[in-house]
């Protein structure tokens, strides 16, 4: 009996020993694992893409848009930053232009102002050169008739006192007073002659 059940013991040993996967089927489950593994992993990827895939994705699309956005919003600013530093700088250099036009037109204008100035300042010299001539030939001219008149005077009065009469006339004295500043006037300008008298 003891044989008996040793060997009724041993039976299913063995049978289980048979029965157990040795070498490589070690890492190949039995079917029923794979069928109930696959029922289970069904499951849950229906319940992931049924549940928890939708919301993730949308909050990835958010995201994806508001980053697109940002960036469609960057690429414009850029764009109008471009557009604003090539304005300042047509800006700056229609002002740099302007600038140098302005300085030139100044110049130009320096110019006309200093040679309107030194026209008027010639104009005003000559003028005043004018006058000044003007006024001395006029003081000259005052001169002369005062001088001719006093030298009549003189020359009436020796008259007188050499002829020994006396000449009241007016005429008779003009007369003799004119002829005496001819020559007078004459023997100024007349040269020298060989004697060295005047004539």
């Amino acid at each position: 009996m003891i044989a008996a059940s040793v060997t009724t013991v041993g039976a299913p040993a063995l049978l289980a020993a048979a029965s157990e996967p040795q070498g490589r089927d070690l890492f190949i489950p039995a079917t029923y694992d794979l069928f109930w593994s696959a029922v289970v992993l069904v499951i849950i990827a229906v319940v992931f893409a049924k549940w928890v895939l939708p919301p993730f994705l949308a909050v990835l699309d958010e995201r994806t848009a508001k980053i697109e956005g940002g960036l469609e919003k960057a690429a414009k600013a850029q764009a109008a930053a471009d557009e604003a530093r090539e304005q300042g700088e047509a800006l700056l250099t229609e002002a740099r232009h302007d600038a140098a036009r302005v300085r030139d037109e100044a110049r130009q204008d320096g110019k006309a102002i200093v040679a309107e100035h030194r026209v008027k300042a010639q104009t005003e010299a000559a003028r005043i050169a004018e006058a000044a001539q003007r006024q001395i030939d006029a003081e000259r001219q005052a001169a002369a008739i005062s001088l001719r008149t006093e030298v009549g005077d003189l020359a009436t009065e020796l008259a007188s006192k050499i002829v020994g009469e006396e000449l009241a006339d007016s005429a008779v004295s003009a007369r003799v007073v004119d002829r005496f500043l001819d020559d007078l006037e004459a023997q100024q300008s007349a040269p020298v002659g060989s004697s060295g008298t005047v004539r």
